[in-house]
């Protein structure tokens, strides 16, 4: 639980989150808090999986210096291994997921979701989450595949549940129509994105306006009113159907939407507003001035979907934007108890859809429960020792530090780290050593059961990971772990110590 200086609370166990809350006062501290959020932004989740490690390499390089041992052939001993441990595996250990199929997107959602605040309702969010990447799919101008996480709207809502949680299909607004007279189903609609005003206009502040007759000043309050009048006029003969702007609309404008047949809603969020106008192919409209100084609307500015309708979904009143042209949409509507208990769901599900995104992306995984940093431990640790100088000693500490995570892992779960990383490493040198063909080979995909205090083949019990995670995270850590290694002094300049003056001059 971390209470800023305003008395916020926020509740996580997200690494990123927790670390960026953080006011790290430390040079070197700061370098994590970079790692965890780059970490974050880069893959999504394995955040503090990557700062333990970084930490772990740091603790031992550390250890070396002590032993007179120089930090550049630390430096290079590490980077050895670290390029060993990518390449053993991505060739070894990685899975294709098209002989795993959907089963395997699942998988790897509800390992995510494990150590998080959904993690007991996993077999409602995990399909939930494939779901919505999949419905998001898109392709872009270069043939690629794409599944883009900000094409997945979260609405958060309070009251029932987290199982009440449900998905649906097309952007969710969290907005009602402007007026009860309106229609709230509009099938092929043209929708307008405003991000202005459609309210009677007003003199700016300091115009004055001399009149010398009476009757001018109704003329002059008649065209304040014309003039947005004939904005909403120009909007609506393009075609326009649908109209979401992020201000308000005055009454006078709503009587004109109304008897245009038009769906008008009004104090939508802007962000909502950018990513509905990608997902149509809207033009998001700030002013209806032209080059020449006029006001017009062109149709092209408008974006088409299927359908626009107004819902109620469970107490609360949603607009959904159903079959958008460009880009498709999907929503999750959470529920839960309280504001923390969202927000923590939310950040919980966006390293969800992440890993799922990784995984479509990359199109590989790797077994999870401290399987690979094992199997990369027992490697790196028999490669090591073919190494004929100093480097030897990195490589052999760069593949101990990797079992943190197992350990760490085995505490978490009140069970016994020695006991269980032992039998662990029992395994994955038995499949190492074992020939091509052995039966023992399988033993590579073993990692630990956290619920039973045992070891398992994590890939049957669906413990998956992307592999790009792994790697990512495994790359990052040994750059920051060396970027401090490289450190010999740090000069501090001390602020400049200012003479109190006395405010009585004496």
């Amino acid at each position: 639980m971390l209470v800023d200086n305003v008395g916020d609370v926020t509740i996580s166990n997200d690494g990123a989150t927790i670390l960026s809350l953080l006011e790290v006062e430390h040079p070197a501290g700061r370098i994590f808090v970079d790692l965890a959020q780059k970490q974050d932004k880069e893959v999504g989740d394995g955040t503090t999986s990557v700062v333990v490690i970084a930490a772990e390499l740091l603790r031992r390089a550390n250890e070396l210096v002590k032993m007179k041992i120089h930090p550049t052939t630390i430096i290079t001993g590490y980077r050895f291994a670290c390029r060993e441990a990518v390449k053993f595996m991505t060739e070894q250990l990685s899975i294709k997921v098209d002989s795993l199929g959907r089963e395997a997107l699942i998988n790897c959602a509800k390992t995510s979701m494990s150590s998080k605040i959904i993690g007991s309702d996993d077999d409602l969010f995990a399909p939930m989450a494939v779901d919505a990447m999949l419905a998001v799919k898109t392709i872009n101008n270069r043939g690629e595949t794409k599944y883009p996480v900000k094409a997945v709207n979260v609405l958060k809502a309070h009251g029932k549940s987290a199982r009440e949680s449900i998905f649906v299909k097309g952007y969710a607004l969290n907005c009602t129509v402007a007026s009860q007279a309106m229609k709230t189903r509009i099938p092929n609609a043209k929708i307008a994105c405003l991000d202005m005003n459609l309210q009677k206009t007003r003199m700016h502040m300091g115009v004055h306006i001399v009149i010398d007759d009476p009757s001018q000043l109704e003329d002059i309050r008649k065209r304040e009113s014309d003039i947005t009048l004939e904005r909403v006029r120009k909007i609506l003969a393009a075609g326009a159907n649908v109209i979401l702007t992020t201000k308000g609309i005055d009454d006078l404008c709503l009587k004109e939407f109304v008897e245009a047949g038009a769906m008008a809603v009004r104090r939508c969020k802007k962000e909502d507003l950018k990513r509905i106008a990608k997902a149509t192919g809207a033009t998001l409209v700030a002013s209806l001035a032209n080059l020449e100084g006029d006001e017009t609307f062109e149709p092209t500015l408008l974006g088409t979907a299927e359908e626009v309708v107004q819902e109620r979904i469970s107490d609360d009143e949603l607009i959904l934007v159903k079959g958008t042209k460009v880009v498709n949409s999907s929503s999750i509507i959470l529920r839960g108890a309280n504001d923390y208990m969202l927000d923590e769901m939310e950040r919980a599900l966006h390293d969800t859809l992440s890993i799922i995104k990784r995984t479509l992306e990359s199109g590989t995984v790797v077994p999870g429960g401290g399987a690979v940093e094992t199997a990369l431990n027992i490697y790196l640790e028999n490669f090591a020792t073919t190494l004929e100088s100093r480097e030897q000693l990195a490589m052999a500490e760069f593949a101990a530090a990797l079992l943190v995570i197992p350990k760490q892992l085995a505490v978490n779960a009140a069970k016994d780290a020695t006991d269980l990383v032992a039998k662990l490493r029992s395994y994955h040198s038995a499949a190492q050593n074992a020939p091509t063909g052995d039966r023992k080979k399988v033993f590579m995909r073993y990692g630990l059961d956290l619920l039973k205090g045992e070891v398992r083949d994590n890939v049957t019990a669906g413990v998956l990971e992307p592999t790009v995670s792994k790697v990512r995270s495994l790359k990052s850590a040994f750059e920051a772990a060396v970027s401090l290694l490289r450190i010999d002094d740090a000069i501090q300049c001390a602020p400049e110590q200012k003479e109190e003056r006395d405010p009585h001059g004496h």
